[in-house]
């Protein structure tokens, strides 16, 4: 059996493997996985995990499919921003979605934009490639984080 490759230097700290994810634990002791810590957005100095407001987003009766993103905003730092895929035959629009959210989640982690598109970049996994999403949003910053 062969060795399995080292770990990148950067995710062994002090002893502890950090993988990335967000999480908490509960009062018995289970930890809950909440998000990717890459994937969180920050505005107006609260965090947002666009796991929570995706889970909200495709309970909405139009939506195929989404994802959420962070995108520079000048007076909150980053704006909670969607791109969504409708149903064929549905329609929706920004503010029934984000109204539609706001029934499920807290009203600053409701996207305050929304793109409505046909299809999302996906990894040959499978998974939405959320750095593309964000790449023509950031690309004229110096960081990814406003």
């Amino acid at each position: 059996m062969a060795d399995s490759p080292p770990a990148p230097p950067d995710v062994l700290r002090e002893g502890w493997y950090h993988t990335g994810d967000g999480a908490y634990m509960d009062e018995a002791g289970y930890v809950f996985i909440v998000d990717r810590l890459k994937d969180m957005i920050v505005t107006g100095g609260e965090n947002v995990y666009s796991a929570e407001v995706e889970n909200a987003l495709t309970q909405h009766p139009a939506v195929a499919s989404g994802a959420v993103i962070g995108v520079p905003d000048d007076t909150y730092g980053e704006r909670v921003h969607a791109i969504v895929i409708l149903k064929p035959g549905t329609t929706a629009t920004a503010g029934e979605l984000r109204e539609h959210c706001k029934t499920l989640i807290a009203g600053y982690k409701a996207p305050r934009t929304t793109k409505f598109v046909t299809e999302l970049p996906l990894s040959p996994a499978g998974k939405i490639l959320k750095r593309e999403l964000r790449k023509p949003h950031w690309q004229d910053k110096n960081r990814a984080v406003n």
